[in-house]
């Protein structure tokens, strides 16, 4: 059992802001047979995060502290289609990203963190998942 705390969303977003990627993860699966992707991300501003898509599944975002915009993306125009924002007291706490959607994610301040959720195991985001622009 693990209790979601204040201390460790704190102890994350230190990792994240000493990381050259201003982000750090925390797992949250039981075991290396859990097929599930739980995670919690911190990330701060000015990460750069690549526009980017999962084919195979859904991604649900959950915003637990700070703000960050959601970003949608068109793979033809490659332009942004739609912003997002998150906040845990804002009019939008989570959403959930459909499989195949481009997205991308910007922290807009320091101690942002969010719970990740995707189906399947763990897979690494190829080439072909990646909107060049």
């Amino acid at each position: 059992m693990m209790n979601i705390s204040q201390a460790i969303l704190d102890d994350l977003t230190a990792k994240a802001k000493e990381s050259p990627r201003l982000r750090m993860n925390l797992d949250l699966r039981d075991s290396a047979e859990d097929t599930s992707q739980r995670m919690l991300n911190a990330i701060e501003p000015g990460s750069p995060l690549p526009i980017h898509r999962h084919q195979k599944t859904s991604e649900t975002v959950v915003c637990l502290r700070g703000r960050l915009v959601e970003e949608y993306y068109d793979d033809l125009e490659r332009t942004c289609t739609e912003r997002i924002e998150l906040s845990p007291n804002g009019p939008i706490m989570a959403l959930n990203i459909p499989a195949g959607q481009w997205h991308t994610v910007q922290s807009l301040e320091s101690g942002t963190v969010i719970l990740e959720m995707k189906d399947g195991k763990y897979e690494p985001i190829q080439d072909c998942d990646v909107l060049k622009m």
